[in-house]
């Protein structure tokens, strides 16, 4: 059986989509397509059945998923079995607090994927490395860097409060919200600077540094917080997620370097296609 058809049906079953598959294999979506049809008639068995906006597993796709799975572990269980130690070139990489998971797991799986001698390190941005994931605010004057993505932020509400059968929120709203703050975070920051100008008062009930427990605290109904509206942010069913009207702060990440070198440059291409 073609283990890269398994490949290509894997991302298929899991992204729902042959568009989205493609992206992700970094191959043209014909490609796709073609490997789930070969695949489909070497089992004489239909796997997905599809729609305009994507695609819907049937009963042997979910058969054949877990197999699938399994055997491209053990295929890449063989291949390290007889590869040769290599000595590895250890790549230090920056990065800043609080970035979304799903986004950097995909990032940094491909680049891992650059090289087999390239063991790949974290450490935080203001250590010395290699290159930075970081802000635009955090660039030193002396580096170059390349967009990654923009996130913007909503006001993450517990389900059951008043300003959560609103469309969306006016700064107005927030006077004398029960108020969750997170630090650090230069989009609190602003907030509670734009508040201060128009004489708006948060009540400030907690000041805590991570995400998690921001949203934790709002499903409990402690109070609202402002939050990246990343994917698994927003997957969150017992919070309700509103913008703030004269609101709009944006965070620019950026994968940014000194110098570019041999090194850097497979890098910066995994990066072009991550934005």
């Amino acid at each position: 059986m073609d283990l890269k058809a398994l490949q290509y049906f894997i991302a298929v079953y899991e992204q729902k989509s042959l568009t989205k598959a493609a992206k992700i294999c970094f191959v043209a979506q014909p490609s796709i397509s073609s490997a789930i049809m070969q695949l489909e008639q070497s089992l004489n068995t239909e796997l997905f059945s599809r729609h305009p906006r994507g695609v819907v597993p049937l009963v042997s796709a979910n058969q054949l998923y877990p197999l699938a799975k399994q055997l491209l572990g053990q295929a890449d269980a063989v291949k390290n079995l007889f590869s040769q130690a290599k000595q590895h070139i250890e790549f230090k990489l920056g990065v800043t607090r609080g970035l979304g998971v799903q986004r950097m797991s995909a990032l940094l799986k491909d680049f891992t994927a650059i090289s087999d001698n390239i063991a790949l390190s974290l450490v935080a941005p203001e250590q010395s490395c290699n290159a930075r994931i970081i802000t635009t605010d955090e660039l030193s004057p002396h580096e170059q860097s390349v967009n990654l993505w923009q996130e913007s932020y909503l006001l993450a509400l517990p389900y059951n409060h008043v300003l959560a059968l609103q469309p969306s929120l006016q700064l107005r709203d927030l006077d004398q919200l029960t108020f969750i703050a997170r630090s650090p975070c230069n989009a609190g920051d602003a907030l509670a600077k734009l508040c201060h100008e128009k004489q708006i008062s948060l009540d400030v009930r907690a000041k805590i540094r991570t995400i998690d427990y921001a949203l934790g605290l709002v499903s409990a109904g402690l109070g609202a917080a402002l939050v990246p509206a990343y994917p698994e942010v927003l997957e969150k069913t017992d919070i309700v997620f509103k913008t703030i009207e004269e609101f709009n702060f944006k965070r620019q990440v950026v994968f940014a370097y000194d110098k570019l070198s041999p090194t850097l440059k497979p890098f910066i291409e995994v990066v072009k296609r991550h934005r």
